[in-house]
């Protein structure tokens, strides 16, 4: 509180002290103009004012002072208006600092009044003193208190604008101030006007920190003006741009194949890296960064390092330039142990899995493949996702080994003992053995007998009676089948084998019940377009053709409905039953029509037997009696000819 009482008082002292100087001087010029006033009307007097005497002159005022001639109005006009500066309203004019004070700044620009600046435009001019000169723009000779209205501000912006005018239109540098970052871009204060600076325009690389730039002061050029909404933007990256295709045409003509060059990491993608050469960059390919495998640049590059890379090759026309970081260093597998051949054992760490295999990395830049075949014993196809996955540390045999061709393979299988030796003795044929369903595919069934021993069902051995379309409406994968041995290339290392083998052939017995000809009840499982599966006894199918498979009203047979059929094929061999529905009613149809002409055919015999015993005793009957009876034997022949 006393800090701010002090203040306060000291500003009341400098206040009188400027109002009493204010005084002075008021009164040094009223004194100024006085003294020349007097001189001038003494001169008047003595030599201009004469009037006769007896006359009076109406125009003396009180003081005995008479009006100017228009002559001595101009002349003393001209005299006092010499003493001052022509001021126009909105022109640019320089004055010079006569007082400063915390609110305001006093200047002298050569008119009848001083001037007054607001102290918060001089704020870019800590050390302004007394004695200074600046430039200021004339918003009003007058205001309304007679006072000289002035704006350094609107000085400083018009002369900005004219300058950024100027160098748009030159194609000048000009320099500004980076004041704060903006949305996008930068902020800069080029003498008092605002522009913006786009990100993108502020450096040819991609700028992931814009703050770095707050606070400096830099050279642009002007790239764009909206005189409409006073939009200015500028541009720093046109000039680095400018320098750098000069320096490219010069950098590209020195270039040459196997050159090693510096150079900063601009960017990283996926496929490779982009090298700053200063000026000129190039493209780093992820496959000549190592020698080893890597999956992204980013395991061993970081952006804005600065690496050593060889000039592997390059294009003068679209200056496109290929790099390479890894031919550096000796080739890895220049290192290889030489001792290693056929045979020998080797370790390492699985850098990538295929559908086909896996590459296993002995040292970094050696790799060798294992083929899936070379990962088990197994003859079952497998995926090599289930032996092996990236990062896995293991043990290999080298198989093949070719150092010019820079090239190896290796297996894991054979770590392990071939369970294919020996394998009569614990597999014999028509053993017994459990299995594990693997695979499946239309024609059989894949098990495994034991690590490394696969075998084959067959689709037609699995079972006797059921008529299998596809094996996994018998089985599914993982499950334990047991089956027998039915054939063993120990050779080809392949396995025969059968389920249904565990059982006795009931076609043997099927074939004395669905003889030729026997009925049978059965149920309609399936309808297809050449004819029904129909389910029999004892678990036995038939197949029942569309045209025995019509009931005797003319309607189809539908799926679920019992019905009896008519054997009418059985083949033991490939285990076919062929059967009827309609030889059943047709057949009865026949019978029936059969009785019947039996049926006739007696009666006929009765009537002819008849007739016989009428001719017998024709002498003895009248010739009344004849024509009764030849009447009788014509209707008797007709009813023969009809049974007929």
């Amino acid at each position: 509180m006393a800090k701010k009482q002090e203040a306060e008082k000291e500003l009341a002292a400098k206040n009188a002290e400027l109002q009493g100087a204010d005084t002075k001087v008021v009164k040094d010029t009223e004194q100024i103009e006085s003294e020349a006033d007097s001189n001038l009307i003494d001169d008047i007097k003595s030599t201009a004012w004469s009037t006769p005497e007896g006359d009076f002159d109406w125009d003396l005022d009180e003081k005995a002072f008479g009006n100017y001639s228009d002559t001595e109005r101009a002349k003393l006009e001209e005299q006092y208006a010499g003493t001052f500066n022509q001021i126009n309203q909105g022109e640019i004019i320089e004055g010079t600092v006569v007082s400063i004070n915390n609110k305001d700044v006093v200047l002298n620009v050569g008119f009848k009044s001083d001037g007054l600046v607001a102290s918060s435009e001089f704020r870019d001019l800590p050390d302004l003193k007394v004695g200074d000169k600046v430039d200021v723009f004339v918003e009003s000779q007058e205001d309304a208190n007679g006072q000289l209205v002035l704006s350094r501000k609107r000085a400083k912006t018009q002369k900005s604008w004219e300058a950024i005018n100027e160098a748009l239109e030159n194609d000048a540098i000009i320099d500004g101030f980076v004041k704060s970052r903006t949305k996008g871009g930068l902020i800069v204060d080029i003498k008092g006007v605002e522009a913006f600076l786009p990100g993108s325009q502020i450096d040819i690389k991609p700028i992931r920190d814009y703050d770095i730039y707050v606070g400096k002061t830099m050279e642009f050029k002007v790239v764009k003006i909206n005189h409409e909404f006073k939009n200015v933007v500028v541009s720093h990256k046109v000039l680095i741009e400018d320098d750098l295709e000069n320096q490219k045409t010069e950098i590209v003509a020195k270039l040459e194949k196997g050159q090693v060059l510096e150079g900063t990491v601009k960017n990283i993608t996926d496929f490779g890296v982009f090298i700053d050469l200063g000026g000129v960059d190039g493209l780093l390919h992820i496959t000549d960064i190592s020698w080893g495998r890597i999956e992204h640049p980013k395991e061993v590059l970081a952006l804005d390092q600065t690496i050593n890379v060889v000039v592997l090759d390059f294009d003068d026309e679209k200056k496109r330039i290929a790099l390479g970081l890894k031919q550096l260093s000796e080739h890895p597998w220049e290192s290889l142990d030489k001792d290693l051949a056929i045979g020998s054992k080797v370790k390492g760490k699985i850098v990538t899995v295929a559908d086909y295999g896996a590459f296993l990395e002995i040292i970094p830049g050696v790799e060798g493949l294992i083929h899936v075949s070379e990962m088990s014993w197994s003859q079952n196809l497998r995926s090599p996702q289930e032996f092996l996955k990236v990062g896995d540390e293991i043990e290999a045999e080298i198989l093949t080994l070719d150092r010019e061709e820079r090239k190896m393979s290796l297996g894991i299988k054979q770590l392990t003992p071939d369970p294919w030796k020996n394998i009569t003795e614990r597999y014999p044929i028509g053993s017994k053995q459990s299995a594990v369903v693997k695979n499946m595919t239309n024609f059989g069934v894949f098990v495994e007998l034991e690590d490394g021993i696969d075998g084959l069902i067959h689709i037609s051995d699995l079972s006797w009676s059921k008529k299998i379309n596809h094996p996994n409406e018998f089985t599914k994968v993982g499950e334990t089948l047991e089956v027998v041995v039915l054939e063993l290339d120990e050779e080809n290392r392949k396995l025969s084998l059968g389920h249904k083998q565990l059982e006795e052939n009931p076609w043997d017995t099927f074939e004395t019940i669905f003889t030729e000809g026997s009925i049978h009840e059965g149920t309609v499982i399936k309808v297809g377009d050449k004819g029904d599966i129909v389910a029999l006894q004892y678990g036995v199918e038939g197949f029942c053709p569309n045209k025995h498979s019509v009931k005797e009203d003319g309607s189809p047979l539908k799926v679920d409905e019992v019905t009896e059929f008519k054997i009418i094929e059985f083949n033991k061999e490939n285990k076919r039953l062929v059967i009827s529905h309609s030889r059943i009613w047709e057949d009865k149809k026949s019978e029936a029509r059969i009785e019947e002409f039996n049926n006739r055919k007696k009666e006929a015999k009765a009537a002819n037997s008849a007739v016989k015993k009428v001719k017998d005793s024709v002498e003895k009957s009248t010739l009344g009696d004849l024509g009764v009876l030849a009447q009788l034997k014509e209707q008797m022949e007709g009813d023969e000819k009809k049974s007929k």
